[in-house]
């Protein structure tokens, strides 16, 4: 077990009254242990006890290793898992992971209709949100490594290409350098469909006059990176430049507001009052951003309704869009660490406007 980070969730669960807690999410399994489980259909439960007791939950088939500070309690698939799960349980109070299926909360539920149960993931969401050095350092590296692969992706970009040409490129460029995967799979959109914040890359291909929106990721030892810039098929129109010109100032006011006290809502707000005070507020139809860590999308989320304030080792995006419908969007994302005394943006690639002769 990794005792720094289980103290940390030992304290939130004493400030959230949660005696008991299943921790469920194999990112979250992860963190506190160190051991890398993918369970598909099968349960994977860590519980852990306010005394700081500790015991994972895992069938046969994952072959994990005894470890220090938690106890083994293995099942095999004919096993009662939910059954050797609940009998080891107190009554009264259990934090459960927002993430764990119906399929074994309901049948746990049935059973002991003594436990108190309530959403327990605060109590690891909230160790996670703070990043210690370590682990700043491993996001900078995924993030450097990202920003010299979207390079690669942005040189494949050409009259005749389609979408998914680019994000195979990208795929390929990431592996050959030493990513373990992709943190999420690569948004390419060119000309139209870069109006679809969240478009699924097909096979659409490039002509002159599109925008193009490269939004991407890489895993590099467990740590995410997420970035997005737009670039031009041909010399953009007057609009476009305007567009663009507009959501780059939306981007830098959003790092620029980062430092530690300030609530994330407001990060929010100073990025969307740019594109407000132009006029296209109505065309910026998502969150500003969202944490980012072991998973691609870990809270908390930079938005309106946020109730998070910025403190050191948090890491989030900040990734105002403008999306027109049925002609063209453009986005620009970076991700930003909150520092002791302001913010650190972890991307270096370039914010220049990139025409591409077609």
């Amino acid at each position: 077990m990794k005792r720094d980070r289980l103290e940390k969730v030992l304290g939130n669960m004493r400030e959230m009254g949660i005696r008991q807690l299943l921790v469920t999410a194999p990112t979250s399994v992860l963190y506190l242990t160190g051991k890398r489980v993918a369970p598909g259909e099968r349960m994977l439960a860590l519980l852990i006890s306010d005394d700081g007791r500790c015991r994972l939950f895992a069938n046969r088939l994952f072959a994990l290793k005894p470890m220090d500070g938690c106890e083994l309690i293995e099942y095999s698939d004919t096993d009662d898992c939910v059954g050797e799960l609940s009998s080891r349980l107190a009554p009264g109070s259990l934090g459960v992971d927002k993430d764990w299926p119906c399929r074994f909360l309901l049948p746990l539920m049935e059973r002991r209709r003594d436990l108190a149960v309530s959403l327990g993931s605060p109590a690891v969401d909230g160790a996670r949100m703070r990043k210690t050095e370590e682990e700043l350092n491993l996001m900078r590296l995924s993030s450097r490594m990202n920003d010299a692969v979207i390079g690669c992706a942005i040189d494949s970009v050409r009259a005749g290409a389609t979408e998914k040409d680019v994000a195979e490129c990208y795929a390929g460029e990431a592996a050959a350098q030493g990513a373990s995967g992709e943190s999420f799979p690569s948004l390419i959109c060119f000309g139209a469909n870069c109006a679809e914040p969240h478009h699924d890359t097909g096979r659409t291909v490039l002509k002159n006059g599109d925008s193009v929106i490269l939004d991407v990721g890489l895993v590099l030892d467990d740590y995410c990176s997420d970035m997005t810039r737009t670039v031009f098929c041909g010399a953009p129109t007057d609009e476009q430049k305007r567009v663009y010109d507009l959501v780059l100032r939306a981007n830098e006011a959003g790092r620029r507001a980062v430092r530690p006290g300030v609530p994330l809502k407001e990060i929010d707000r100073a990025a969307r009052s740019v594109i407000e005070d132009a006029g296209y507020g109505a065309y910026f139809i998502h969150r500003t951003g969202h944490g980012i860590g072991l998973d691609v999308h870990e809270f908390p989320d930079v938005s309106a309704s946020s109730e998070a304030v910025c403190a050191p080792g948090m890491v989030f995006s900040v990734e105002p869009g403008v999306y027109l419908p049925g002609r063209f969007g453009v986005r620009i994302e970076d991700l930003v660490a909150v520092t002791e005394d302001g913010g650190e943006t972890l991307n270096v690639k370039s914010h220049e406007m990139k025409v591409i002769e077609c």
